[in-house]
């Protein structure tokens, strides 16, 4: 299949050893400013100036944000922040930057991202978790989700907390947010476990997006249907599905979306990917990993990086009407061998065409998962791919 992107490097790694990209994320600001982020992590961050987060990879991270205001031709930087996993947004008249370090934490800029607070901190009595993904905005509302880490001597994914707040609140300030109760995965799984795939159940689920159904022929319209990483499944395109809301009372809840469904065919499912709804088109649109080996192939036919890592080298996107029946639309991008990855994306229309920033490597990456580079790619008139 044909590449539909170019490339173009936008932060390259001065120490590809020790020094570690990580979150790519892109949104609007005001005006017509486009806003990138992504963090950095690894031995070598001491050599960086900037602070960097009490907890995250490998001790701690840094988050980096940078503007353009010329649809994404060029970028300067305005930001470092103590946090990882972090997305920025508009709500109001502000811009927010929401991740965590450990503890939840939100920085916010009054200036269209020029210049960032210090992050406040909206909850410390859990270890956070999450990936840059989908979120979405109804009814004057911001809704998205965290993690909950389960465990703190080994790592298995992380369990979803659903989050919302009014877009015209201060978002820095605890009380603005609700939040809904953990879903665990460990207390949905084993119902499940007859009907998973091939017999054989992913052992966590984590980086959640939250999208709301808009289909009205759907079964599930006007739902929020939340779609998360199948981790170590038999078949690497599998995801997980939940929902959640808002109840009459104005408490928040996350649950199974119904008694037969929890596992769904979904290509890139394994991999941390992103949806986001595109109103022009009235299309769903993903980013993400699609595996190209067969779930089957023996460990001695695996390329090293996949055995380890899964397979992260390749960039597909796709497009829906209603998030459950997907079509290719084309490669994004693919490194030149496993090593090169091209993986955890964000996506951002600009125009009429779509930006991907990417988590990226090239042969002089440590691995396939801590890589040297993040990398920028445009899809340009993305919906006549549809």
């Amino acid at each position: 299949m044909r590449l539909i992107a170019d490339e173009k490097i936008f932060y390259r790694s001065p120490d590809p050893q020790n020094l570690y990209c990580y979150t790519p994320w892109l949104e609007n600001g005001f005006d017509g400013r486009l806003l990138a982020s992504f963090d950095i992590a690894g031995d070598g961050l001491k050599n960086e100036p900037g602070p960097r987060s009490e907890k995250g990879d490998y001790g701690g991270n840094q988050m980096r944000i940078y503007v353009s205001d010329d649809k994404g031709v060029s970028w300067r930087e305005t930001g470092r922040l103590p946090m990882l996993h972090a997305r920025v947004f508009a709500a109001g008249n502000s811009l927010y930057a929401l991740g965590h370090g450990g503890k939840l934490l939100i920085s916010r800029s009054d200036d269209n991202g020029e210049t960032w607070s210090t992050p406040a901190c909206l909850d410390e009595e859990m270890v956070w978790h999450q990936g840059a993904c989908g979120y979405e905005r109804h009814d004057g509302k911001i809704w998205l989700t965290m993690e909950k880490v389960p465990y703190l001597d080994h790592w298995q994914g992380g369990d979803p907390v659903l989050m919302c707040a009014d877009e015209k609140s201060d978002l820095t300030r605890r009380e603005s947010w609700k939040f809904s109760n953990l879903l665990k995965f460990e207390d949905i799984a084993p119902r499940y476990a007859a009907s998973a795939p091939g017999g054989a159940l992913g052992y966590a689920y984590l980086e959640s997006n939250v999208v709301l159904q808009r289909d009205v022929t759907n079964e599930f319209y006007g739902k929020f249907l939340v779609f998360l990483r199948s981790n170590r499944c038999l078949f690497p395109d599998t995801a997980h599905i939940i929902t959640g809301g808002e109840r009459a009372d104005g408490k928040l809840y996350l649950e199974p979306l119904s008694d037969k469904l929890f596992y769904l065919p979904f290509p890139g499912g394994g991999m941390k990917f992103q949806v986001i709804y595109d109103e022009p088109s009235r299309l769903y649109w993903l980013i993400a990993s699609h595996s190209t080996y067969t779930t089957f192939t023996r460990d001695d036919a695996l390329h090293p990086e996949v055995k380890r890592f899964s397979e992260r080298n390749r960039l597909e996107l796709f497009c829906s009407q209603n998030c459950f029946d997907w079509s290719s639309a084309g490669v994004v991008a693919c490194g030149k061998n496993h090593l090169e990855s091209r993986h955890y994306a964000s996506l951002l229309p600009v125009g009429d065409d779509l930006l991907v920033l990417s988590r990226s490597g090239d042969c002089n990456a440590k691995n396939c998962h801590d890589t040297n580079l993040i990398t920028l790619h445009k899809v340009p008139d993305f919906r006549s791919l549809a």
